[in-house]
């Protein structure tokens, strides 16, 4: 028989009310699996969940049908696959979903992918279109405001294949009044002036020689504040995060993140996928946070930003083991490997251990950074992603945290399987994307890990000293984290969703501290 869970808001003070301050509870059994629906596919058959309180529908985008699969979801110890909503006649595919008030949207992109992109609208009870918006170019993300006045747009605007065409990345604002949606777009244009300032401190503009700052940036994720007024973007291939003034519709600065040491204690790194075995160390070498999702909360009256620093190159390969700066075609390719590039005698004295395939040597790179006195040799090495989550300023940009090396050595430690040693080389196990949830008193990260095939679930109640609470095992590749309260939940019980682009499969969990069985 299925499992029914008790519906009572004592779930909160039971399993969070010793977590206080200390060093808190031991990694436990917090939330459990209750269901879980193949999606038609495989491979990308489930990528971004987004949840309608109002239908308990369950939406996820399809990207081999080129759809959004509906799902029922009243029951979710049951779920049921409902049917389908075709993109075929709006663009070449989705790449997000967001719902609010009955509302239903989804940011399109369209072929080519340089063109300007599409938001579709639909009511989630009769799945009839209300509008579409015209956006900037390739809409990455989108998000309603907590109020849903608001649909804010990351518009990527990635360069075509051979980077002849490189649209500026935007971010689009579409008011919401009533029966209408009135967009406007704005890029980074207004901040070319203050390139040099900006990759000073870590910003990057890493596209060919004479790329424009606006050109370069490329938005990928969206946040917005509790109020409503702001939206934070993170902008992952150029280690940044930009804020947005929802009033004014404009954005107000951008966030260069630096750099992580992987040389200081606390930050080791397993950077080979060659040397036997799992092996942190220390190594001189830096890492380009480069977030891909965010989310944020308030604490101690501070909006805070959550960002998994995946990392991700600019790239144009030819083969995985054939990185020259340029390849066959004149493909734009910006990654190395450390054993292929020369390093600084003085600045690397022992280079030649550093290069080997036990050290660092399979490690990709970034070369377009590293050679600061320009002879021709790297000074600094610069691998991309951070293998983390950390938690920023949001009026600042400062950071509060950083999880180090811990996030992976967690996930070590409560599941060893799930590491995979053959991606030590390339980002390890790639932070994607993560969900804020609040249940009770407490603050929880939902940390979504690609290459782990797991969710973290950390208490960032505390947001200078997390808690790690469990692993989630998840279908392969997890895309979208998605977290639905308990006020919103069809039986009243915090839950999460997976989707997992690896095999197309939805996994579901709920809340678990009390059980009883029918």
């Amino acid at each position: 028989m299925k499992k029914n869970f008790t519906h009572a808001l004592i779930l909160s003070a039971l399993l969070f009310g010793a977590c206080g301050p200390g060093p808190g509870p031991a990694p436990g059994s917090y939330f459990k699996e209750v269901d879980e629906i193949q999606l038609v596919g495989g491979a990308t058959a489930a990528e971004i969940s987004a949840f309608d309180p109002k239908t308990k529908r369950l939406f996820v985008i399809n990207a081999v049908k080129a759809a959004i699969d509906v799902i029922d979801m009243r029951d979710p110890l049951n779920l049921v696959y409902e049917r389908e909503i075709s993109i075929s006649a709006y663009g070449h595919g989705v790449n997000s979903l967001s719902v609010k008030n009955g509302l239903l949207a989804a940011a399109v992109e369209s072929s080519p992918k340089t063109a300007l992109g599409k938001v579709v609208i639909w009511e989630t009870t009769t799945l009839n279109e209300k509008d579409v918006v015209t956006v900037g170019s390739l809409p990455d993300m989108l998000s309603f405001s907590h109020d849903g006045r608001y649909i804010v747009v990351a518009n990527e605007g990635e360069p075509n294949e051979d980077y002849t065409v490189d649209p500026n990345g935007s971010v689009s604002i579409i008011t919401v009044h009533g029966g209408s949606f009135q967009v406007v777009t704005t890029d980074f244009s207004s901040f070319n002036s203050q390139a040099s300032a900006l990759t000073s401190k870590g910003y990057r503009i890493a596209g060919p020689v004479g790329t424009t700052l606006a050109a370069d940036t490329e938005p990928e994720y969206v946040t917005i504040s509790d109020d409503d007024k702001t939206a934070w973007v993170t902008l992952q291939e150029n280690n940044g995060i930009a804020r947005v003034n929802l009033l004014t519709k404009k954005i107000e600065r951008i966030f260069p993140l630096g750099f992580k040491d992987h040389s200081a204690p606390g930050n080791e790194l397993d950077g080979s996928d060659k040397d036997g075995g799992v092996n942190f160390a220390n190594y001189p070498v830096r890492g380009m946070y480069m977030p891909d999702g965010i989310a944020s909360f308030s604490a101690y009256g501070t909006p805070l930003l959550v960002t998994v620093n995946e990392g991700d190159s600019r790239i144009r390969p030819t083969s995985d083991d054939a990185l020259p700066p340029y390849g066959e075609g004149d493909l734009f390719n910006e990654e190395a490997r450390i054993a292929d590039v020369t390093l600084d005698s003085i600045k690397f004295p022992n280079f030649a251990l550093l290069q080997s395939s036990a050290k660092l040597g399979r490690l990709k790179i970034t070369n377009r950074m590293g050679d600061t006195d320009g002879d021709g040799d790297y000074d600094a090495l610069y691998t991309f992603g951070a293998r983390s989550f950390s938690i920023w300023n949001g009026h600042t940009g400062a950071q509060v945290f950083d999880s180090g090396s811990d996030l992976e050595q967690f996930l070590i430690s409560q599941r060893p399987s799930g590491y995979d040693d053959a991606r030590s080389d390339d980002k390890g196990v790639e932070p994607e994307n993560v969900a804020i949830g609040q249940i009770g008193p407490r603050t929880l990260a939902f940390v979504g890990l690609e290459r782990a095939d797991a969710i973290a679930v950390v208490d960032v109640t505390n947001p200078q000293a997390p808690k790690y609470l469990q692993i989630l095992a998840t279908g392969d590749a997890p895309e979208g984290v998605l977290f639905i309260n308990g006020k919103d939940s069809p039986n009243g019980i915090p839950t999460v969703v997976a989707s997992c682009e690896g095999d197309g499969r939805i996994n579901v969990y709920q809340l678990s501290v009390t059980e009883q069985y029918e």
